[in-house]
């Protein structure tokens, strides 16, 4: 069936009124799973990286996000994790759902901050039980493979002054090398699998991200500038995954800049998008009426972008599914738009947590099988590079078996009353066919106006 524009009367799906949160038990039992991968691995230790723009991995075992600082997590096969914090964390670290011991190292603490009750690390890690000969597992937020190093285990991103402690540490019989692919590699890393809870924290996550692109798209005015627009979008205060993104214009082209003064005109490209802790929601289109509004030699732009592409998104929808791997997703995309025109360079769907990219298993030849707990974000973006600018739907879904599926409606019934009406609307609206285990979180599920000053007409298939 071909895609075709229609007028579409999206439904209010609502906002949360309960919001979840993750039991010390999972935190638990987390770090559980992660001392068993550690020693799986060889390692004597694990220790766990973290700052304010890449706290995931702690935040994941610990529930503690540093908020302005640096910190670092000691996990040992036994014992309770020791985890180093600066001035302002040690009061915050009372927010953690784990048991931790926290230790005060004023180093990790903002520049010109009180120094006078600082240790050596050295002392620290020793204190915490590192030892000569031992072999550590240091987590960041990034690993490396056989294309980038021929020894990619010993790239570490983590500060230098901690990995030459560390390494200073060991000495020369023992090694510390990056163990962030426990946590972060899309085959079976230990956040790739949601618990219940956690699924729907993102999915109150992105009811608020989705409400406000939403809110920005169904109200824009040519004559005011991109600020007054990110003035609309009400957020709780949930944290930012990335910073938010709207521009109109030659900026636009850009993707990723954030509001500004600049007036959006009539007849402009535009793109906005929204990331919290668990989701992200984007949209892009022109700020027109119809064709007739279009930029010269573009008025086929439906036809030619915005069709093929809402239909690849069909697909990916439709093809979707536990036992389903990455390739034959990747395949259902560029199937449809790989013509070097779409120009589709990145992955057409990745796994989403509280950053808003872990890793993604979508890609071609990609034999990794989707499994019940894997929260996803369909991210199929043409970069033209030419009038026809771009076009952009992207959502964040689960997969859920029968019972992860019987756990959420029992535990989040409200949360589960909106994933069943954004799936009548895919359904019997937009007429995309979606397995009984996919759970869509946004409530713009698939909707795509791109003549964005007549924002009830959108995509369907016919």
């Amino acid at each position: 069936m071909p895609a075709v524009l229609a007028p579409i009367d999206l439904p209010e799906f609502g906002l949360p009124t309960v919001q979840p949160s993750i039991p010390a038990a999972t935190y638990e039992t987390r770090i559980t799973a992660a001392r068993k991968r550690a020693t799986e691995a060889g390692y004597d230790a694990l220790l766990v990286y973290g700052d304010r723009e890449h706290s995931a991995n702690v935040a994941y075992l610990t529930g503690y996000d540093p908020r302005f600082e640096e910190t670092l997590l000691i996990l040992l096969p036994e014992g309770t994790p020791r985890i180093l914090v600066g001035v302002e964390g040690i009061g915050y670290i009372k927010s953690a759902g784990a048991q931790v011991e926290p230790v005060l190292y004023p180093t990790f603490s903002l520049i010109s901050m009180p120094r006078t009750a600082a240790r050596p690390l050295a002392t620290l890690l020793r204190e915490a039980g590192l030892r000569e000969g031992m072999r550590i597992g240091l987590a960041g937020w990034k690993y490396y493979d056989q294309r980038e190093a021929d020894q990619p285990e010993t790239w570490l991103e983590s500060p230098a002054f901690i990995v030459d402690t560390l390494r200073q540490i060991v000495g020369g019989a023992g090694s510390v090398t990056n163990a962030t692919a426990l946590f972060m590699n899309p085959r079976d890393g230990l956040r790739i699998i949601n618990e219940v809870d956690q699924l729907a924290a993102f999915e109150f996550a992105s009811c608020y991200s989705s409400q406000g692109v939403r809110q920005v798209i169904f109200h824009i005015e040519p004559g005011k500038t991109e600020i007054d627009h990110a003035r609309q979008i009400s957020l709780p205060g949930i944290p930012h995954a990335v910073h938010q993104m709207l521009s109109a214009g030659e900026r636009a082209y850009q993707g990723l800049p954030s509001p500004s003064t600049r007036v959006i005109n009539e007849g402009d490209p535009f793109t906005t998008a929204i990331g919290l802790w668990g989701s992200l929601n984007a949209r892009a289109g022109f700020v027109v009426r119809d064709a007739a509004g279009l930029p010269a030699g573009a008025s086929d732009y439906v036809d030619k972008l915005v069709k093929p592409y809402f239909e690849a998104a069909v697909a990916w929808y439709e093809t979707i599914g536990l036992g389903v791997t990455g390739g034959e997703l990747y395949q259902a995309v560029h199937s449809r738009i790989g013509d070097p025109f779409f120009n589709v360079g990145l992955n057409p769907g990745h796994f989403i947590h509280l950053d808003e990219w872990v890793s993604s298993p979508v890609d071609a030849g990609s034999d990794i099988p989707l499994c019940s707990g894997m929260a996803l974000q369909i991210d199929i973006i043409p970069a033209t590079g030419t009038i026809y600018f771009t076009t952009n739907i992207e959502d964040g879904i689960a997969l859920a078996d029968a019972d992860l599926r019987a756990a959420f409606a029992a535990q989040y019934p409200e949360a589960w009353s909106r994933i069943q009406a954004r799936r009548a609307f895919m359904t019997d609206v937009l007429g995309i066919r979606l397995r009984p285990e996919v759970l869509p979180f946004s409530n713009i599920p698939a909707y795509l106006p791109p003549y964005l000053l007549n924002p009830g007409w959108a995509l369907r298939m016919a």
